[in-house]
């Protein structure tokens, strides 16, 4: 569990990874996750809502990450240029996705310490 508010700051997760954090970069490791063999960039734009060369300016973040591998190649000979999460990737993804439960159980806590339970966070 992350420090104490008090400590780190009122939103000190540590696992909160900015890298991954930031919406665009969510919505592509999203994409990803799922499927393991990779997306096409144009169908990737299109999952992601991202024109071409926002898609490409987070791509280049996440590859210098090591997160995901752009690769290029051909289909039927045509250029093609795929997506891949990495396993780097995909371990940095799930340790992130856990950090997001530890932050969706602390603010269960916090709301049944006052008496409040917000059906979104039942089961937390």
């Amino acid at each position: 569990m992350a420090d104490t508010p008090e400590k780190a700051g009122r939103y000190a997760y540590d696992g909160l990874d900015r890298v991954l954090h930031e919406k665009a970069r969510l919505g592509v490791l999203t994409a990803l996750v799922a499927r393991p063999g990779g997306v096409a960039f144009t169908e990737l734009t299109r999952l992601c809502g991202l024109t071409d060369g926002n898609l490409s300016r987070h791509l280049d973040v996440l590859a210098e990450a090591g997160l995901v591998e752009v690769r290029k190649g051909y289909d039927r000979r045509r250029p093609q240029t795929t997506c891949v999460l990495t396993s780097a990737g995909r371990k940095r993804f799930r340790e992130y996705l856990g950090e997001l439960e530890q932050v969706l159980r602390d603010a269960a806590v916090a709301e049944e310490a006052i008496g409040e339970r917000r059906p979104g966070l039942a089961g937390a």
